[in-house]
């Protein structure tokens, strides 16, 4: 794990070894599984350590530091095989970590890695964002919400402003020119109760692309009707 400690240097944070030991085996884990199931492309150990486990604790650089040692939830919508939300619980350490993920075989996997990491106040829940968002039990309860990869930032918004509470921030990891989608997302971003703190470039000689936080603030409590069905997120964005 090299290349993540070096990178993780570079975050201004540091990595204990009981840390590694679990990236390390979070690693093992995830290239098992994979031979089953499709979790990732990415498998090569290098890369894993970099395009994985560091892009997701850039996270951190939206944060201050006070808010990462204050931090009490977080939430990964449609967390896939873990990231960005299981580097960040391993990072951390005490805050909540609610995963949600709507295919079977990937939640059964992190339930899996839960359990082999030794992650303690952890959930996984297997359902749709746009289902899970109007329970009582997730609905404007996190501090910070995170996502990368699931959808463009117009309806990843309506997915994900909804579990954070007032005062709290929603993070998306973003690739490429992202500029057009950023702006596309201004009315979403107000409707649900967002305003948009910065778009942080990710400046880092360990990426060969371009990488993007997309910081939100949460100002207002999200209207009851969202998020919409599925169909209405995806077909008529906001």
């Amino acid at each position: 794990m090299r290349k993540l400690i070096e990178g993780v240097g570079k975050l201004g944070l540091e990595l204990g070894a009981r840390q590694v030991e679990q990236f390390e085996l979070y690693y093992q884990e995830l290239v098992a599984w994979n031979r089953k199931f499709n979790l990732t492309s990415i498998t090569d150990y290098p890369e894993v350590e970099v395009k994985h486990f560091l892009d997701s604790l850039t996270v951190a650089l939206a944060l201050t530091e006070d808010e990462l040692e204050g931090l009490s939830s977080i939430v990964d919508i449609g967390a896939g095989a873990g990231f960005p939300g299981v580097p960040l619980k391993i990072l951390l350490g005490s805050p909540r970590l609610v995963l949600v993920e709507s295919i079977t075989k990937k939640t059964t996997f992190l339930q899996h890695l839960v359990f082999e990491l030794g992650l303690d106040d952890v959930e996984v829940v297997r359902g749709r964002s746009e289902d899970v968002a109007h329970s009582q039990l997730y609905r404007e309860q996190f501090a910070l919400a995170v996502s990368r990869a699931v959808a463009a930032l117009p309806s990843l918004v309506e997915l994900a402003l909804p579990f954070c509470r007032v005062g709290g921030k929603f993070v998306a990891l973003k690739k490429g020119d992202i500029g057009q989608e950023v702006a596309a997302a201004d009315s979403a971003i107000t409707t649900l109760g967002g305003r948009l703190n910065q778009v942080k470039k990710i400046a880092m000689e360990e990426f060969n692309d371009e990488r993007y936080l997309v910081i939100l603030d949460k100002i207002s409590p999200t209207g009851e009707r969202y998020p919409r069905c599925s169909s209405m997120v995806k077909r008529r964005p906001l």
